[in-house]
């Protein structure tokens, strides 16, 4: 269920100011919206699967707090993001 290496080095380029940057809330933001459309998909496929239901709800909540953070600290790049990843904010 966990994203490959090459997958989170594309995340990373995309939405990071340098390669290294992995800290910064927009790519915490972008990296747990790929986990959960992931787990949304397998949620498909598998509707009984309340274990993975619970970790997509927890993973819900934090790119929450994460999105509410940075719409405090930088509403502009808070902006950008929600419009680049199709979030409904």
């Amino acid at each position: 269920m966990s994203l490959t290496k090459e997958v989170k080095q594309e995340v990373i380029q995309k939405h990071g100011s340098s390669p290294a940057d992995t800290g910064s809330p927009q790519v915490q933001i972008a990296l747990l919206t790929r986990r959960i459309t992931d787990l949304t998909a397998h949620l498909r496929q598998h509707p009984k699967d309340h274990y993975s239901r619970r970790g997509l709800l927890k993973l819900v909540g934090q790119r929450r707090r994460f999105l509410d953070y940075l719409q405090r600290k930088d509403i502009e790049s808070y902006r950008n993001l929600i419009k680049e990843l199709g979030l409904r904010r």
